[in-house]
C-alpha cells in the first residue's frame, strides 16, 4: 500500500524556486521506485511574502506548515529588501516559522564527500572521513534571553546587554536529541559550553551529564568552546556528534560547515516535539546574483529532503537513495560552478537534477 505524506514547499527567494524544482522531482522519482506519495502545496515566505501580503510570514503560511508532515525550504532572502526596517525583513519569516512550530533543535551535518576533499582549505588528511552532526539549541540561550536592549545609564553612557538563559527544561530536551542522534551515528556525543567561566553552563554540563544516564550505548565527554574551536580545525575526525547552545552551536555549525570546503552542498534540520513538523532546509543563502540563469547548485537541497525522509518521514531507505544518486553523479565528474574543479563537466542546475534522476532511474 502507497505511503502518502504531506508535504509543504517554501522556495523562497533568488534560487529557491530552481532548486525547488529539482528536489521535488527526485523526491517523486525515489518515491516512485518505493511506493511512496507526497501531496506537495507551496506556500509563500520571505521576500516574495512580503511583495505578496506585506509579511515575510503569511499566517496561512504557518498554518500549512502546521498541516503538514514536513516541510522543505529553499532560501530567503536578497537585495531587493535589504533597506527594510529589521522588524520586516525576509529573515523575520524564517524566525517566525521556527517560533511558531517550536523548533528547538537544528541538526547541520559537515561531511566530507571523497570527490570533494580537495575543495577544503585543510590538509586532506586532517579532512578525510571526516563525519561531524551538529545538534544546535535553536530557540533559548542569549539570543532570547531577557534582559536584553541598549540602555543608556545614569552618565549618560550607553550599554548593550544580552543575557544568557537556559533553564533544565530546554537543556534536557536538546540533549535527549543530541543523545538520540548519536545513538544512530556512532555513538559519540560531545558536549560544549564555557563551564569554567559561565554559570549557565554549569547548569548545561550537569543536566546533560544527567541524561547521559538513559543512554548507556553512548559515550559522552565535555568541552569548553574555545577548545572545540580550536580541535575542530587541529582534529575534527575526533568529533561524530556534537550538543551545544544557540550562540556556540552558530558559530561551530558554520566552522564545521568549512571543513567541507563548501558551504554550498551542505543541508540542515530544525525539529521540534514529536509531531511537530520540521524544517528542512540548504545552509546556503538566496543568491539572488545568480537566481534565474540555472547556475544554482540544487545539491544542498536535494541533501535537505534526504534528511527530511530520514529524520521527519522516517524513510532511510529514500535517503539513502537520495544520497547515493549525489555520489554518483559527483563520481561522474558533473559540477555546478560553485564546486567546479579541472577536468570535471560544468553543469547547470536543470542538467544537474536530470542526472539525478539517471542515477535513480539506473539504480532501481
Amino acid at each position: 500500500m502507497t505511503q502518502t505524506y504531506r508535504i509543504t514547499l517554501l522556495p523562497g527567494d533568488g534560487i529557491g524556486p530552481e532548486i525547488t524544482r529539482v528536489a521535488v522531482a527526485v523526491m517523486e522519482a525515489v518515491g516512485q521506485a518505493l511506493d511512496l506519495a507526497f501531496e506537495f502545496t507551496e506556500a509563500p515566505i520571505g521576500g516574495c511574502a512580503i511583495d505578496l501580503t506585506g509579511e515575510p510570514l503569511p499566517a496561512a503560511t504557518l498554518d500549512q506548515c502546521r498541516q503538514s508532515d514536513a516541510v522543505l525550504l529553499a532560501a530567503i532572502g536578497g537585495y531587493k529588501w535589504d533597506e527594510l526596517p529589521s522588524h520586516q525583513r525576509p529573515e523575520r519569516g524564517l524566525l517566525g516559522l521556527r517560533a511558531g512550530l517550536g523548533l528547538f533543535a537544528n541538526l547541520r551535518p559537515a561531511k566530507i564527500l571523497p570527490q570533494l576533499i580537495d575543495a577544503s582549505t585543510l590538509k586532506r588528511e586532517v579532512v578525510e572521513g571526516v563525519d561531524i552532526m551538529v545538534v544546535r539549541e535553536l530557540t533559548g540561550g542569549i539570543y532570547f534571553g531577557e534582559p536584553k536592549g541598549i540602555f543608556e545609564t545614569e552618565t549618560g553612557e550607553k550599554r548593550g546587554v544580552s543575557t544568557m538563559v537556559y533553564g533544565e527544561g530546554e537543556i534536557d530536551r536538546i540533549a535527549r536529541v543530541a543523545f538520540e542522534t548519536a545513538k544512530r551515528r556512532k555513538g559519540q556525543l560531545c558536549s560544549v559550553d564555557k563551564a569554567n567561566v559561565l554559570d549557565v553552563s554549569q547548569l548545561w554540563r550537569s543536566r546533560v551529564s544527567a541524561i547521559a544516564a538513559d543512554y548507556p550505548e553512548v559515550t559522552l565527554s565535555h568541552l569548553y568552546v574555545d577548545n572545540a574551536a580550536m580541535q575542530l580545525v587541529r582534529a575534527p575526525k575526533q568529533f561524530d556528534t556534537i550538543v551545544t547552545g544557540n550562540l556556540f552551536g552558530d558559530i561551530l555549525s558554520d566552522a564545521a560547515a568549512m571543513l567541507t570546503g563548501s558551504i554550498g552542498m551542505l543541508p540542515s534540520a530544525s525539529l521540534g516535539v514529536p509531531g511537530t513538523p520540521g524544517v528542512f532546509e540548504p545552509v546556503h543563502g538566496s543568491a539572488p546574483d545568480i537566481a534565474g540563469q540555472d547556475k544554482a547548485n540544487p545539491l544542498a537541497h536535494v541533501l535537505s529532503a534526504a534528511m527530511m525522509l530520514r529524520y521527519a518521514l522516517d524513510q532511510p531507505v529514500a535517503a539513502d537513495r537520495i544520497e547515493a544518486a549525489v555520489n554518483t553523479v559527483l563520481d561522474r565528474g558533473y559540477r555546478t560552478g560553485d564546486i567546479m574543479a579541472e577536468g570535471m563537466t560544468l553543469v547547470g542546475c536543470q542538467a544537474m537534477g536530470d542526472a539525478l534522476l539517471e542515477a535513480i532511474a539506473a539504480a532501481n
